[in-house]
């Protein structure tokens, strides 16, 4: 499947919306798939555990550290990551797939994966979604479904910071007020 990446100037369909854990991207995602059909969703694999909310194969491909790492090993990501202590990749064969239908392609990757997608596909488009202010970050991380320990809200309202620093990867950044 390399053919994926020798041939990414055929791929000129891809969305990479990015923020901080909390900053609402993949709500605002979800109102971009309902508000327009021509707009695909690329799923990601990921090893965290699956919220009330989600479905295996709509949010994420739930899969084990065993099946990730062996995918990982067989070469079937584009790209892939660590992201607070659980592993998420994107699959060679979630773009090829969907990027056959000559629809817009909306991958949700933290920075990591849009910095790696970016040298795949330089000509994608990169949005970075952010919250009005770090305070307002923390109360989304408070309120979030599935209760967090202060540790663990610190090291992503630390992680937040990071990624905030690199908004220049990104064609477009978007605050997110709601």
């Amino acid at each position: 499947m390399n053919d994926l990446i020798s041939g990414s100037d055929k791929v000129n369909n891809i969305m990479v919306v990015s923020g901080p854990s909390g900053c609402g991207k993949s709500t605002l995602i979800h109102m971009l798939l309902k508000k327009n059909p021509e707009l695909f969703f690329a799923v990601s694999h990921t090893t965290r555990s699956r919220r009330h909310s989600e479905r295996n194969g709509r949010d994420y491909y739930f899969v084990s550290e065993q099946e990730f790492f062996w995918m990982k090993e067989e070469n079937q990501f584009l790209e892939w990551a660590r992201v607070h202590s659980h592993h998420y990749g994107t699959s060679r064969e979630e773009i090829r797939q969907k990027s056959e239908q000559n629809k817009m392609l909306i991958l949700d990757l933290d920075v990591q994966g849009a910095r790696s997608m970016k040298k795949i596909f330089p000509r994608a488009i990169f949005i970075f979604v952010i919250p009005p202010s770090i305070q307002e970050l923390e109360k989304r991380l408070l309120n979030r479904q599935g209760k967090r320990d202060q540790s663990e809200i610190n090291r992503r309202l630390s992680v937040a910071r990071d990624e905030l620093s690199q908004y220049e990867l990104y064609n477009y950044v978007v605050i997110n007020e709601h």
